[in-house]
């Protein structure tokens, strides 16, 4: 039923989202080289990295100086790329992440593998479910790169503060999961974008 219900909203988002799309991806051209989409390898179902797909909204390679972003005065992010990721709209493209098979719409955010080796025992076990788009983290930690943008070592921040945290969370969610779960999160999720606004 999760499936069903992922693959058939996923469409619909991915339809209607469209001309928004082509509006963002021509803005991306225009401003920076680099191509359209971020692809980068995150860690999915029992511990299977795939190529997360995201809008760019970083100069290219900007990755290769950290993977994690520290607030929105990070010089890596473009002008059009502030834009997306202060409405969420760089997270769009994964639905078709969800038409593969590779995510769920809500399940516990992906990680990189560099940090997803730090897991123990007990934090492995949120892997046993199909990472997801939004989850009760995504909603707590909404403004996680402002967070780490006022840290004055971002990295152990993340690594000893907000990661145990959000996978504190993460587990709630795995042993919670139904489907009306899902529905409150994804407007939960909603609200909190509309609120941005």
């Amino acid at each position: 039923m999760k499936r069903v219900f992922d693959v058939i909203v996923s469409f619909c988002v991915l339809i209607v989202f469209f001309p928004i799309g082509l509006i963002l991806a021509l803005f991306i051209s225009i401003e920076s080289r680099g191509g359209v989409f971020y692809f980068q390898q995150r860690i999915g179902f029992k511990g299977n990295p795939f190529s997360l797909f995201k809008f760019r909204t970083m100069t290219k390679n900007a990755d290769k100086s950290g993977k994690l972003t520290v607030g929105m005065k990070d010089a890596r992010i473009t002008r059009t790329g502030y834009f997306i990721r202060k409405y969420k709209l760089d997270e769009f493209p994964q639905f078709i992440n969800v038409l593969i098979g590779q995510m769920s719409i809500v399940g516990p955010r992906p990680e990189v593998k560099e940090y997803v080796d730090l897991y123990n025992d007990e934090q492995r076990k949120i892997l046993n479910v199909k990472p997801g788009i939004t989850d009760y983290a995504s909603i707590e930690y909404f403004n996680e790169n402002e967070l780490l943008g006022n840290s004055t070592d971002p990295q152990k921040t993340y690594i000893e503060e907000v990661m145990p945290a959000k996978l504190a969370l993460n587990k709630k969610y795995v042993d919670n999961a139904s489907l009306s779960t899902d529905i409150k999160i994804m407007w939960l999720t909603f609200l909190k974008i509309v609120r941005l606004r």
